[in-house]
């Protein structure tokens, strides 16, 4: 037996290949089924996400198709492969397309040309600059600070709130109160499933962090009285525009314009929480632009790294983001060369490729798609939302109308969609996706329901 120089056992590891041919000790991942691949994840992974069942991504056959693995039904083969539509896009991370070759190609000659992919923060690089200048005039905001993860946005918008409301607006320390809408998403942060109503992201992780009152979404004469009520120690209101995770629950009109006169009312920051809304996904830049209803603060991920490396941010106005100090925020791959490569492009690929315009015309057609089979089907389907391609369709509460053997039922037809809340089934496809696609979507939604 062998052991390391530390006193520990040697760990006898052998990787070699790539791709299908990537082996580890002996296993070639091309050779496993789908069911051998949920084995591996059930006995070596975590237990918080419920795939899909007998499918396994492989590659990706264009901007808006997987290729994807399936058990072979006469069992001759591992897998059998198949096309698939992707329509829920990493959940709106994809809008630019999967492997968008203007983002691809910058990421690729960065590497081989500049050839520096990561410095840390304690010494300026080049592409900060660049980043930026971009993010700034993209969110048409004062300042920015990069992020990685998107649930990192929400999270700091939070604390640049707090600090702002010790500082400059005189609440006593200790004391500062953030509004929240009940049904929310803001991640699984500390912060986020502390201002979460969902059971399942609270669960035994208490205690919680205390000063967060929840008040229903799109009801303006509650969060009216929450502010009022409130209104010496509130810090912030943080909201998402339109709740995704929720089922895509899009606001009256007058809503946000509403909480955001409040709020400067009242002296609060108003803070949007943009991580899935944003990067023309609704049809426009950003959501909050829907109903002219600019925030204070704006926390942006997913898409803004061009659905390729993970990048998020907080933008917003000057005299709250240099509330921060040197120690008081700090991200080690935040704005790292690479990542500002990806965000740069991502937002060239917005702007070029008039994404929000491709968002409204795609999303219209999908939601009249929806509205047909509504129509054809008023007993199953209760209805129908969304802007741009952030789109969802609800089904009553019925055993038959189980959201999780609808998204199975779809596979089975080359599409993929993913039920949240048991009866609502979000669909979000990339922004680049053809008009036969969502032609192809929609058909295989309606035979779906018509099934059921």
């Amino acid at each position: 037996m062998s052991y390391n120089y530390l006193g520990g056992k040697m760990n006898n590891i052998k990787i070699t290949g790539y791709g299908d041919d990537l082996t580890i000790n002996g296993i070639r991942i091309g050779d496993l089924s789908p069911f051998e691949h949920e084995q591996i994840e059930k006995e070596k992974g975590g237990n918080n996400y419920h795939p899909l069942e007998n499918v396994v991504v492989s590659s990706v056959f264009d901007d808006t198709t997987f290729i994807a693995r399936k058990p072979d039904p006469e069992k001759i083969k591992k897998f059998l492969e198949f096309e698939l539509i992707d329509g829920l896009c990493c959940y709106s991370a994809v809008n630019p397309g999967q492997l968008n070759k203007t983002i691809v190609d910058a990421i690729v000659s960065h590497l081989q040309m500049e050839k520096i992919p990561t410095v840390p923060r304690s010494i300026r690089h080049k592409y900060m600059s660049a980043l930026l200048i971009a993010v700034t005039a993209f969110t048409e905001m004062d300042k920015m600070v990069p992020k990685v993860a998107g649930v990192e946005g929400p999270e700091m918008m939070f604390k640049i709130a707090r600090r702002w409301a010790y500082e400059q607006k005189g609440v006593p320390e200790g004391k500062a109160l953030t509004i929240v809408a009940e049904n929310n998403f803001h991640g699984r942060s500390m912060f986020a499933i502390s201002a979460s109503t969902d059971p399942l992201s609270r669960k035994d992780f208490g205690p919680f962090l205390p000063g967060i009152i929840k008040v229903p979404y799109n009801n303006i004469p509650a969060i009216e009285q929450a502010i009022t009520e409130n209104a010496e120690f509130l810090s912030a209101v943080i909201l998402e525009p339109i709740q995704g995770e929720a089922g895509v629950i899009v606001p009256s009109d007058d809503y946000l314009p509403a909480v955001k006169k409040l709020c400067e009312e009242h002296n609060v920051l108003f803070c949007l929480d943009e991580v899935q809304t944003g990067y023309c996904r609704t049809g426009a830049n950003f959501a909050h632009q829907l109903w002219n209803a600019k925030p204070d603060l704006m926390s942006c991920g997913k898409a803004a790294g061009g659905g390729i490396i993970p990048v998020s941010y907080v933008a917003g106005r000057a005299d709250l983001i240099d509330v921060l100090s040197p120690g008081s925020e700090g991200s080690t791959f935040g704005g790292y060369p690479l990542a500002c490569i990806a965000a740069v492009y991502s937002i060239k690929v917005m702007i070029e490729e008039n994404l929000a315009e491709m968002a409204r015309i795609r999303g219209k057609r999908l939601l009249k798609h929806f509205a047909d089979i509504q129509k054809e089907f008023p007993n199953k389907m209760k209805e129908t939302r969304g802007k741009g391609l952030l789109t969802a369709f609800e089904m009553y509460k019925a055993p038959q109308l189980d959201g999780h053997q609808v998204s199975l039922k779809l596979l089975k037809k080359g599409v993929y969609a993913k039920e949240t809340h048991k009866s609502i089934v979000r669909v979000a496809p990339s922004l680049t996706i053809t008009e036969k696609n969502i032609d192809t979507i929609a058909e295989a939604i309606r035979d779906v329901i018509k099934e059921l």
